[in-house]
């Protein structure tokens, strides 16, 4: 199993890396501007693939239930935890925002879904695709608002948070499933496209800001916020889970398909919303690598653990 699971790691690693390689040389030779890509990202690409996704993914209500209580659950625990953490460590809105995104949100996509396929099989692709659905509207919603808080009031991020069209994007495709309806196969397949390059443009975004962080930054409340993320994301998330799972008696693959994704590293869509909207985005872009590094002892030992747990 041990064997397996490096392997999986290897075969997903290489794919991931070359536009993560290219966002970076961009940067580095070309001085890559990464916020008319934000805008790509946030206001096309994510309502897209959103849209596409939840239209085709075969869902199973029992399934849907289970995994959007545990979503909701997890992200609350997860959200007071980096508040608490937050005021304990007095540090500054911006870190505070960054701190709550590192804590609360995975790169259960880019790197999540490809994982659990060769792990799990197809019947784990199949039940990690409503949590990635649920994690995209969580991110670009209450995540919007957590980035937002930073610099708007409560009114504004709210408002910030119902001017993005993935909300729409979603109802949308919930509507359609509701009614047994289809988008136009021409439709269909346009927004297909679009949502294939999601991956490689927020992977380039990643490796452009992964570029510009800079080894100085030595600020108190940096510092403290960078080897906090760490600990949450690291340490504290696979445990919130497990006691989540346990909560809700979620059992099966189920179960093991939503610990591992609740353990992945911090979401690349973090550094997106970081950068958007000011929560200290060289401390988002840090945690990501370092998670991310991380991950490559954590997640085969989690994955064998839970090897075992059948459906």
């Amino acid at each position: 199993m041990i064997q397996q699971v490096l392997s999986t790691l290897v075969e997903v690693i290489v794919p991931l890396a070359i536009p993560v390689t290219a966002g970076a040389l961009l940067a580095r030779y070309k001085n890559l501007d990464t916020k008319p890509l934000l805008t790509l990202y946030l206001y096309f690409l994510t309502p897209a693939i959103i849209l596409d996704t939840l239209a085709n993914a075969e869902i199973s209500f029992g399934d849907v239930y289970q995994t959007i209580a545990f979503a909701l659950l997890n992200l609350l625990l997860l959200w007071l935890v980096s508040v608490v953490l937050g005021k304990l460590l007095t540090l500054a809105p911006p870190e505070a925002a960054g701190l709550t995104l590192i804590s609360t949100f995975t790169n259960s996509v880019n790197y999540g879904l490809p994982l659990v396929l060769l792990a799990f099989g197809q019947l784990g692709l199949d039940k990690a695709s409503v949590y990635v659905i649920v994690q995209m509207v969580i991110v670009n919603t209450i995540g919007v608002y957590f980035a937002a808080r930073s610099q708007f009031n409560v009114k504004s991020a709210v408002k910030s948070v119902f001017a993005l069209p993935a909300v729409y994007a979603a109802l949308l495709a919930l509507l359609l499933r509701g009614l047994g309806l289809q988008l136009p196969q021409e439709l269909a397949s346009g927004v297909s496209m679009v949502a294939g390059a999601y991956s490689p443009v927020v992977l380039a975004i990643l490796g452009a800001q992964m570029v510009r962080v800079q080894a100085g930054h030595t600020e108190r409340n940096v510092q403290l916020a960078f080897w906090t993320g760490l600990s949450v994301r690291l340490l504290l998330s696979p445990l919130i889970a497990l006691l989540v799972l346990l909560l809700l008696n979620i059992s099966g693959t189920l179960f093991s398909v939503l610990l591992v994704l609740a353990s992945m590293p911090v979401a690349v869509n973090s550094v997106v919303l970081a950068e958007r909207f000011g929560s200290s985005p060289s401390l988002v872009s840090r945690c990501i690598v370092w998670t991310t590094l991380a991950s490559f002892l954590v997640l085969p030992v989690l994955i064998t653990a839970v090897g075992s747990v059948q459906p």
